[in-house]
């Protein structure tokens, strides 16, 4: 059994300098923590796996294909492969549970990847 506690993994992707730290991966799922500070622009790209977020803490207004949603802490946002999504108007540093299935980048048969 993996348990893991959400501030060591926020400080643990702190320190890497990465806006995107995966901290599990198996065949059929992988999760990571995603921050965005207020104000910054994500310049995530389409997936090729279904995508869960959950929005930890901060807000936003993120974009998912055509629709547009105001987020914060306890949104959880499903995203279907291949559909264009970004975060944007980030007011308040933005932290998110991400959920890939299956893993992160399984499709375009890469063991790992930087983007949320």
């Amino acid at each position: 059994m993996d348990v893991y506690e959400l501030a060591d993994l926020v400080a643990r992707q702190k320190e890497s300098g990465e806006a995107y730290l995966e901290f599990l991966r198996v065949p059929s799922l992988s999760m990571g923590v995603y921050t965005l500070p207020a104000g910054s622009e994500d310049l995530q790209e389409p997936h090729t796996e279904d995508e869960v977020y959950y929005v930890t803490h901060g807000k936003a207004t993120m974009r998912i294909g055509s629709d547009h949603r105001q987020i914060s802490a306890g949104s959880i946002v499903f995203v279907a492969a291949n559909v264009d999504h970004c975060f944007y108007d980030i007011t308040e540093d933005l932290t998110v549970l991400v959920f890939f299935a299956p893993a992160e980048y399984t499709h375009q048969g890469l063991n790992n990847g930087k983007e949320g």
